[in-house]
C-alpha cells in the first residue's frame, strides 16, 4: 500500500491545543463493525462488560525537553529520547547546526558532552557527575506534541499525563488515556471491569510521518516495553472468562502484539520496532480506545489494520464533519477488530 492511502484533510482549527475542562468531558466516536455512533466518552462503562480486561500504558512523561546553548554560543534544542543510565541518555538535538562529537553543550551550568551519534540521536554525557532526572527536574519542559502551537504551561503538568502514570521514561503522552480520571476508573472496577498495566516509553518518533511511499519500506524507531508475566495471566483469565481484551491506546496494542509474535502471549521485555500496517494478524486484542491519529501515520495505519481501512475513512471524515477534536487532547474513538479489518 502507499502512505498516500492513509491521508485526509484536516481543517487546523479542529486540533486540540489545550484539554478539555474535565478529562472526561471529551466525545466519543464508537465504531463497531460498519455501525458509527456519536457518545460522550463517560458512556465508556456502559460499552464494556464485567470481566473484560482493560490494559493500561502506565509510562510517565520525562520533562524531557532542555533549552540550552553550545559552548560557542549558539542556541540548541534538547529532546531526551532514553535515558540509559543517571549520566548517560540519547537525544534529539536541533541546533542550527549539528554539535560536533566531543563539542559541549550548556543548560544553564550544566555541562552535557556530545559522546556519539546512534542513527539519529545524539549520545549525551553528563559532566560532574550531573543526573539527568535532577536536571529535568530543574530545567526541564513537559515536550508537547509539534502540532500543539504554543509553549508548555503549568497544567500540562499534569494534564499531559494519565492520572495512572507510575514508570518515568515517555516523552510522549499514550494519549487514550488522559480520559481516565479516578472516578471513572474506580466505576468501571466496580462493574467488574477488571484492569492491567503494561509498560511503553514513548518515543518522539510517533510523531513522524512516513516518509516511504510504499509504507512496507518503512522502519519503526524503537521504543522499550515490558508486558509481564502477570499480564499475561490474566489476559489467559479474560480469554477463559469469555472476556475481551480491551487495549487502552495504540502503545497497549503494539505491546501485547509483540509479546504475542511468536503465536502466543508471553512474558516480554525490550526493545519494539512492531510496525502493524493492514494484513496484520492480531492475536490478543479485541477491542481499541484510541485517539484520532494523524494524516499518514503509523498509528492511522495501525487502527485501519485493526478497524478495515475504509471503515477507519468513513470514520475520520464523519469526525471531520461533527467537529470532533483531534490527536493528543482531542476526542477519542472505540474501535471493534473484525475478521474483514484487513482492507
Amino acid at each position: 500500500m502507499h502512505v498516500a492511502d492513509f491521508d485526509f484533510e484536516l481543517p487546523d482549527e479542529l486540533i486540540a491545543q489545550y484539554p478539555p475542562a474535565e478529562r472526561t468531558a471529551s466525545r466519543l466516536l464508537q465504531l463497531d463493525g460498519t455501525t458509527l455512533t456519536d457518545r460522550r466518552f463517560t458512556d465508556l462503562p456502559d460499552l464494556i462488560q464485567p470481566g473484560d480486561l482493560l490494559v493500561f500504558n502506565n509510562t510517565r512523561v520525562m520533562a524531557a525537553r532542555l533549552y540550552g546553548r553550545k559552548a560557542t554560543g549558539g542556541r540548541v534544542e534538547i529532546l531526551l529520547e532514553r535515558l540509559l543510565t543517571s549520566d548517560h541518555a540519547l537525544a534529539h538535538i536541533r541546533a542550527s547546526r549539528a554539535p560536533k562529537i566531543g563539542s559541549t553543550l550548556l543548560v544553564g551550568d550544566v555541562a552535557l558532552q556530545v559522546t556519539g551519534r546512534q542513527d539519529d540521536l545524539f549520545a549525551l554525557v553528563l559532566q560532574q557527575n550531573g543526573d539527568f532526572t535532577r536536571l529535568m527536574s530543574a530545567a526541564g519542559h513537559i515536550p508537547l506534541p509539534p502540532y500543539i502551537q504554543r509553549e508548555d504551561k503549568s497544567l500540562d503538568l499534569t494534564r499531559y499525563q494519565t492520572v495512572y502514570a507510575s514508570r518515568t521514561g515517555a516523552v510522549a503522552a499514550p494519549t487514550a488515556g488522559l480520559h481516565f480520571d479516578q472516578a471513572l476508573l474506580d466505576e468501571l472496577r466496580a462493574r467488574g471491569v477488571q484492569t492491567t498495566e503494561i509498560t511503553l516509553h514513548v518515543g518522539a518518533g510517533t510523531f513522524q510521518p512516513v516518509r516511504e511511499e510504499q509504507i512496507d519500506r518503512h522502519q519503526m524507531h524503537a521504543e522499550w516495553l515490558e508486558v509481564s508475566a502477570t499480564v499475561c495471566e490474566q489476559v489467559a483469565a479474560a480469554r477463559a472468562r469469555r472476556g475481551r481484551v480491551i487495549a487502552v491506546g495504540t502503545t497497549c496494542v503494539r505491546s501485547l502484539e509483540t509479546a504475542a509474535a511468536s503465536g502466543r502471549l508471553q512474558p516480554y521485555t525490550g526493545d519494539t520496532r512492531l510496525f502493524i500496517r493492514p494484513g496484520f494478524r492480531f492475536r490478543v486484542v479485541d477491542q481499541l480506545l484510541t485517539n484520532f491519529h494523524l494524516p499518514r501515520s503509523t498509528l492511522l495505519m495501525l487502527v485501519s489494520a485493526f478497524a478495515g481501512c475504509a471503515d477507519i475513512q468513513r470514520a475520520y471524515a464523519h469526525a471531520v464533519q461533527q467537529r470532533y477534536r483531534f490527536f493528543s487532547y482531542g476526542d477519542a474513538m472505540l474501535l471493534t477488530h473484525h475478521a474483514g479489518a484487513a482492507g
